[in-house]
């Protein structure tokens, strides 16, 4: 991945994180934030793996579908 695609990804990341709301409920503390990103890790790498992943893909997909909903009107 080149520099400026690198750049834009972890832009788009961030972005994210801003968008579910954590840095707000974190008060913009990087460690909290950090841990809770270390949690979902560890739960990716257990045994519920496929349900924490269906379960996140469905909460993601709607909060999209609502904010294009948002901008559309």
């Amino acid at each position: 991945m080149n520099r400026r695609e690198r750049t834009r990804h972890l832009i788009e990341l961030g972005g994210l994180i801003i968008k579910a709301g954590l840095v707000e409920l974190a008060e913009d503390d990087r460690a909290v934030l950090l841990g809770i990103m270390m949690e979902a890790a560890a739960r990716l790498g257990g045994s519920d793996r496929e349900q924490a992943l269906t379960l996140w893909r469905r909460r993601g997909q709607r909060a999209f579908a609502l904010d294009l909903d948002k901008r559309s009107k």
